[in-house]
């Protein structure tokens, strides 16, 4: 019972956050909810007895692809005086959806520990229980049988990452080229010095 009041309440509160995603104005608050989303999603896979999966959308989705979008959105013109002014009036907001994250996720916590959902149909034939767990086998399958695909994947990740960055660096001849030996040598005299002059007095040269 608790298994599938956990199902319901993780697909609709990702469905909710799905489309607030399309219909926020604001871009920051979009990747908000698309992070929202995405942990609904991991709670569904755990659910549904997928671990390895509900991993991988929590730590690739939302630790590195979620981020990256927020950083993309960060680099946008938009209003941050106006963020800040509103950081104060949707804060009960901001603590209200954290308590509701929380308590998904001991929720999410007893559903698991209860057993997973039994998504086959009616009358079919069941599979004989494996003695690892998802992730066990998982590994043994892609360091196993697919091992050679596998460290392929990762060579043409490791050469597309590496034409990227010789495509987008660029030599610039405006600009005056670093001295690292004589920033080495500089005295202490020569830094520059933090002045905190007095209210009037001006800043001595």
């Amino acid at each position: 019972m608790i298994q599938v009041l956990a199902f319901y309440l993780f697909a609709t509160l990702a469905i909710l956050s799905a489309v607030l995603v399309i219909m926020s104005r604001n871009p920051v608050h979009s990747v908000l909810w698309l992070i929202l989303a995405f942990f609904n999603a991991a709670g569904l896979m755990v659910l549904a007895g997928a671990e390895f999966i509900a991993m991988l959308l929590v730590i690739v989705y939302v630790g590195a692809v979620a981020v990256l979008f927020l950083f993309v959105v960060m680099m946008l013109d938009i209003d941050f005086a106006e963020l800040r002014a509103g950081f104060v009036r949707n804060f009960p907001l901001g603590m209200l959806i954290a308590l509701v994250l929380l308590a998904e996720l001991v929720f999410g916590i007893g559903a698991w520990r209860a057993g997973s959902i039994d998504l086959a149909p009616a009358g079919a034939t069941e599979a004989a229980p494996m003695a690892a767990s998802n992730i066990a086998a998982i590994g043994q399958v892609l360091y196993g049988k697919y091992l050679f695909l596998f460290e392929s994947a990762g060579i043409i990740l490791l050469v597309a990452m590496v034409g990227a960055i010789v495509l987008t660096h660029r030599d610039r001849k405006d600009t005056r080229p670093q001295n690292i030996s004589k920033q080495n040598r500089r005295r202490p005299q020569d830094a520059t010095v933090n002045m905190r002059p007095e209210i009037g007095e001006g800043v001595q040269l």
